[in-house]
């Protein structure tokens, strides 16, 4: 006997006679020999693990970074020098660098373990006519399969039969409620979340019996198919990452070009000695490179995850902290992420009018309203329709660990919520009316009934269903006093209107057969002639924080799109409870009629993508990154974890979220609550405005360095301060004063702008002028203090150890100016309200009067005590720095009017 083919057939539109016919099996399933030669030909149900990079490898590469590349060579530099403590730093920070890189690589392989994790462990099949119990790793396609409620489907499979049957896909696709399944084949375009015929891997069943037939496993279900989508899809770079890469290679080049210039004009034009400029060169490429940069990045970035981590967002890769607070567009999942993946009633119709539901979850807190106002128990109308489906009703509502959960279909788990807030007590109830028998729901007839003993004796029949099926069985109305003929197109037409706005709805009614000749339910007694209590509206609702959130986004710039598997209606009526555009929703086989180039230019004006694969995702996400957008992606199943992982930044839900959908994303929210990713934007901001001022105070400072030396050698004269002079200042300032701007807390409005744009330089033209300003005017004041004191008969020391300290005033005195980077620092808190720059000031001090002073220092650094007199001009070196710098920005500020964009 062949296998099945290589290329699959539709399983879902084939009949179940055709599918075991193209599957070659039978009914009462394999025989052993068969089994063996398919496993032989088909291998194990699991997932295949990627082939992935040794240790050694994934280490190498984390040293593939031009600015790692500039600090070897500034470790080179101060190894030529013989500065081996400096030369030690140095080769520490890049290890560093390296080893928290190697901890966070990997993510693609994990993400791929994590979907490998999700294959259930065991089966129940049929195999030669008996039921057995295997490893679900074992199966193979043509295997019979059982199913149950609670269990976890081991792999695709064609149903063959069912009864009741609704499974849990929101894992896969995004529905979020149970869907109905029926062995009825599908339409051969079916997309995936309407394939009522198939039972996919991993997916829960929540109801009812089955039997099918499997028709793919391992890498070959839908499962293996998202996990092969991951390890297609390439992690590409952030933008800081990106930027800093870019202002690494120009800063090399800079550098280089400048101590290649420097040494040729020293040799050539003022005849100096070669290894005299070799000298005067390397004290260049000493001063111009910050070999601290990288480490003060690292430290801005871990900061920012503290900060994060506390708004119950865990980065778990450091260059997402700065990118979360660049994006301009967050493409959210809406089941778990916007909802709670909780269904509720939210709106009821009776024979007395409409009404409306408060609460969350599952949980019993609420109340019942109608017209706006509040009720202070249920009508009459209401509490029948209401107890009558607390009774048929196979779920159990459970308090566990604070938190309201169902045993059982979410759809009856909701009725039950919904009949507490209405003063109803299901337990009660059942004590009251035990019973006797039920007809459990089908597909096929779409109704679930219970028989129950009433209090006089007599015996009640409740149902409930799709309303068109209920309606039809029904001939009067109840909750108005006395029965009234039922008006069938009237409650037809109210079932539409729920539905349009995006409701699941469930039609209550009863029958009372006083006369059954036992306590057994047949469908002939209930087919007609019942009473229609009414309609229930339900839906996965938004949570109340995620609107605010979605407002702050909004007025930050951001722009929000929703992405479902949910059907269009559905998802219109969650986007405007929202605030979201709802008016153009896409669904995903209109999706699949558009190329990548009319995607991209149909995405700026759709707000809803609905029934989305997570093909669509990764398309939605391309298309959003093709017009320019740094793209946030926000998801919770499976089926988001290839779009997570392609996004600028992935964020996954950490309390309901997949394993394979944390693995896949860049952070995860503890709380799976939209609302803090509002919080976490602020804390990117924050971060990268920190990033950049620290870009802004150490290259003018390195800059200032630079000029001196590059001023001495086109002067001819001797240099104001030693290479080794350099490397103190960089080393002293760089864990002081440097350090401190990573803790700066954020300055006002910073969600109160637009985000920036995706093509704009790490070191844009006003920073560029600004480092040019700061290192002219830091290098001039060192020169005159230089030259000052050997004026007034210094000795080439004591104008050295002047020249050293004008320098490192300045540098303290300009922390104060990159504190606002725009407005002014005249005020208190500018000067006094970091604790970090007032601590960075008082060691730098005490360092510093150890360089001058300590006999120790003076040996290794050649320097000298210095007077009153020196002191005074090196503290009005620093403040003449100061004052210029912020005349600066008040002439830039008038000239711009609001200032430059930051």
């Amino acid at each position: 006997m062949d296998a099945p083919p290589p290329t699959p057939p539709p399983w879902h539109s084939l009949s179940a006679a055709d599918a075991l016919a193209r599957l070659e099996s039978a009914a009462d399933g394999l025989s052993a020999d068969e089994v063996q030669r398919r496993a032989e030909r088909f291998g194990p149900n699991r997932l295949a693990e990627a082939k992935q990079r040794g240790a050694l490898r994934r280490f190498i590469d984390q040293f593939d970074n031009v600015l790692i590349y500039v600090l070897f060579a500034a470790a080179a530099v101060t190894a030529l020098l013989e500065h081996w403590t400096d030369t030690g730093v140095i080769v520490g920070v890049t290890l560093i660098n390296a080893v928290v890189g190697y901890v966070q690589e990997g993510r693609a392989e994990r993400a791929l373990a994590a979907v490998r994790k999700m294959l259930v462990t065991e089966a129940l099949v049929l195999r030669g006519g008996r039921k057995e119990t295997i490893d679900a790793a074992g199966l193979v396609p043509g295997d019979i399969v059982l199913l149950a409620p609670g269990d976890k489907v081991p792999a695709d499979i064609r149903l063959l039969a069912a009864r009741g049957l609704r499974i849990d896909e929101a894992v896969l696709t995004g529905e979020s409620v149970p869907v109905e399944k029926s062995p009825a084949p599908a339409p051969d375009d079916a997309i995936l979340a309407e394939r009522a015929s198939m039972a996919f891997a991993s997916t829960l069943v929540v109801a009812g019996q089955a039997k099918g037939a499997v028709v793919a496993t391992g890498a070959a279900t839908e499962l293996g198919r998202i996990g092969g989508l991951l390890a297609e899809t390439a992690v590409l770079a952030t933008p800081l990452m990106t930027k800093l890469a870019q202002f690494g290679r120009q800063l090399t080049f800079v550098i280089l070009g400048g101590a290649a210039l420097v040494f040729a004009v020293g040799v050539l034009a003022y005849k100096n000695a070669a290894s005299e400029m070799f000298l005067a060169t390397v004290g260049l490429a000493v001063a111009a490179i910050p070999e601290g940069l990288p480490a003060i990045v690292t430290i801005v970035l871990a900061i920012g995850v503290r900060r994060m981590a506390r708004r119950h967002a865990v980065v778990r890769r450091l260059p997402a902290v700065e990118t979360l607070g660049s994006v301009s567009v967050i493409c959210t999942d809406k089941t778990g992420t916007l909802t709670r993946n909780e269904l509720s009633v939210r709106a009821a119709v009776t024979a007395e009018g409409e009404y409306e539901f408060t609460g969350i979850g599952y949980a019993p807190e609420g109340a019942v309203a109608r017209g706006g106002e509040r009720l202070p128990a249920a009508p009459r109308d209401l509490a029948a329709m209401l107890r009558a489906a607390a009774l048929c009703n196979d779920a159990v509502l459970r308090r566990r660990g604070g938190e309201w959960i169902v045993e059982g279909d979410p759809t009856e788990g909701a009725l039950l919520a919904a009949a507490q807030r209405a003063g109803i007590d299901p337990l009660g109830e059942i004590q009251r009316a035990p019973r006797l028998d039920a007809i459990p729901f089908e597909s096929e007839h779409r109704f679930m009934a219970t028989l129950h003993r009433v209090p006089d004796g007599g015996t009640v029949a409740y149902l409930k269903g799709a309303p068109e099926r209920i309606v039809a069985m029904c001939a009067r109305l109840g909750g108005t006093g006395a029965d009234a003929p039922l008006d069938a197109e009237l409650w037809l037409a109210h079932a539409r209107d729920l539905a349009a706005a995006g409701y699941r709805v469930l039609a209550i009614a009863e029958k009372r057969l006083d006369h059954v000749a036992s306590d057994a339910l047949l469908h002939g007694q209930v087919a007609a002639d019942c009473t229609l209590l009414g309609l229930c509206g339900l839906i996965d609702p938004p949570r109340p924080e995620a609107i605010a959130a979605v407002a702050v986004c909004h007025a930050a710039g951001i722009s929000v799109r929703m992405i479902t598997g949910d059907h269009p209606e559905t998802a219109r009526a969650i986007a405007r409870a929202l605030g979201l555009p709802a008016e153009n929703v896409l669904s995903g086989r209109a999706l699949d009629a558009l190329d990548d180039e009319a995607l991209a230019a149909r995405v700026p004006e759709v707000g809803v993508f609905a029934r989305a694969s997570p093909e669509h995702k990764l398309r939605i996400v391309g298309a959003l990154k093709a017009k320019g957008h740094v793209v946030a992606m926000t998801g919770d199943g499976s089926n988001d974890a290839p779009a997570l992982k392609r996004a600028d930044i992935g964020i996954a839900m950490g309390r309901k979220g997949t394993e394979a959908a944390k693995e896949a994303a860049a952070m995860v929210l503890t709380d799976d609550n939209f609302a803090s990713i509002a919080a976490a934007v602020q804390a990117g901001r924050v971060c990268f405005d920190n990033l950049r001022k620290t870009i802004a105070y150490i290259l003018p400072t390195n800059g200032g360095e630079a000029l001196v030396v590059i001023a001495a050698v086109l002067l001819g004269v001797v240099l104001p301060i030693t290479p080794l002079q350099i490397l103190w200042i960089n080393l002293v300032t760089e864990v002081t004063l440097s350090l401190a701007l990573a803790f700066e807390p954020g300055e006002k409005g910073v969600m109160a702008r637009p985000p920036r744009r995706p093509d704009e330089p790490l070191l844009s033209r006003f920073l560029a002028w600004r480092i040019v300003f700061v290192s002219v005017l830091m290098a001039a004041l060192a020169f005159a203090a230089f030259e000052w004191e050997r004026t007034r008969g210094a000795s080439l020391e004591v104008a050295r150890t002047a020249a050293v300290n004008v320098i490192v005033a300045c540098e303290a005195f300009y922390l104060i100016n990159t504190r606002v980077l725009h407005g002014s620092t005249l005020t208190r808190a500018a000067w006094f309200g970091s604790r970090a720059a007032l601590i960075a000031f008082l060691v730098l001090a005490l360092v510093q009067a150890g360089f001058t002073y300590l006999p120790q220092a003076q040996a290794v650094f050649a320097t000298a005590p210095l007077g009153l007199a020196s002191w005074a001009v090196i503290i009005a070196a620093g403040a003449v720095l100061y004052a210029a710098v912020e005349l600066e920005k008040a002439i830039m500020s008038r000239l711009a009017h609001d200032g430059p964009t930051p």
